[in-house]
């Protein structure tokens, strides 16, 4: 097949953008990043690594990929890449707005259900197209050089069916890209799963070490209890987005560690250093996605009328975390469940 030479630019080099953009750049897409400062600098001092659970591991030299902070470089975008946190979704829209061209197509690579819904509001006729990532990327510790993101689990990013060659481009070595006819439905299911980023922001405990924890689990449960509610009284289905259907979640995550362990492998083939982006924003002293998350269930709860005192506390427990600003608080199990 000939190189496709459309100009891929990740709006919002973040973790998982640094680690997307990488995987790209390496298969020989024309990639730019437009990143914060910070990983600007990083990346132009030494380079930009990435490895995966996998064993993939490679170095882009200082140099050999693209990145700015100057969001002009959207004027010269086929495909733009959004992989800013939901509470900057409104921020970047007005950027690719200003400088992208209207034949440019816009991939939500966010978590959260509605950023694809308020890329299409902001950009007219520019065509959106909502994507999910499954895997967690962890960043290396500030100054570190080279700056390296780590794929720390697994999993196949999805975006809308309709167009096999957008999939085409963007499905490379160590970013593995398919489609899916019901995005909707992927999103909420992922939702689901992402209600244990909190968890792991405020446990402070690696991905792994938290989820082998049946007092962890149990917590998660509830939460996943309460939200299944709220979508069953709004009318929305989740599509399976682990191994287990989104309906026995909750019973397997109550299971005793030794069956649990056993019966959940695929659940815990994590990097032992993973941990969630909720960790890192408390670690970097920024806002967190807890409105997108556990905010958008309390929003269902609080239409239908079901009960979320579980998910309130921990969205009052990460806000005050966020507000003390020293990172994860390390809280204990039986702190975050309360009485």
């Amino acid at each position: 097949m000939a190189k496709d030479h459309r100009m891929i630019v990740v709006a919002g080099a973040g973790s998982i953008g640094c680690h997307a953009g990488a995987c790209l750049a390496l298969a020989g897409r024309d990639v730019s990043l437009l990143a914060r400062p910070r990983v600007t600098a990083a990346i132009k001092a030494g380079g930009l690594r990435v490895s995966d659970i996998d064993g993939f591991d490679r170095l882009l030299a200082a140099g050999a990929i693209a990145v700015t902070i100057d969001p002009s470089v959207l004027s010269h975008a086929d495909v733009v890449l959004v992989a800013v946190k939901s509470g900057d979704t409104a921020a970047m829209a007005e950027l690719v707005a200003r400088h992208a061209p209207e034949s440019a197509v816009v991939v939500s690579l966010q978590n959260g259900i509605d950023n694809a819904a308020k890329l299409r509001a902001a950009l007219g006729r520019r065509r959106v197209v909502a994507g999910m990532v499954p895997f967690n990327v962890v960043q290396s510790a500030e100054g570190e050089l080279p700056l390296r993101v780590h794929r720390a689990s697994a999993g196949t990013v999805l975006i809308e069916a309709g167009d096999e060659r957008l999939r085409e481009l963007l499905d490379v070595e160590g970013f593995a890209v398919a489609t899916h006819t019901d995005m909707p439905a992927v999103q909420w299911g992922k939702l689901l799963m992402n209600l244990n980023n909190a968890l792991v922001a405020l446990s402070g405990l690696p991905l792994a070490a938290q989820l082998a924890d049946a007092s962890w689990r149990r917590i998660l449960a509830g939460q996943i209890d309460e939200a299944l509610a709220a979508m069953k009284a709004n009318g929305i289905v989740p599509a399976k987005a682990a191994a287990v259907p989104p309906a026995l979640l909750p019973t397997v995550l109550r299971l005793p560690d030794w069956l649990f362990l056993r019966l959940a492998r695929r659940m815990l083939a994590i990097d032992p250093t993973a941990r969630s982006s909720m960790w890192e924003d408390l670690q970097r002293r920024r806002g967190t996605e807890i409105d997108a998350l556990q905010g958008t269930i309390l929003g269902l709860a609080r239409k239908a009328g079901t009960p979320a005192t579980l998910t309130e506390r921990i969205v009052a427990l990460v806000r005050d975390a966020e507000a003390r600003g020293k990172g994860s608080p390390r809280l204990k199990p039986e702190q975050v469940a309360g009485s």
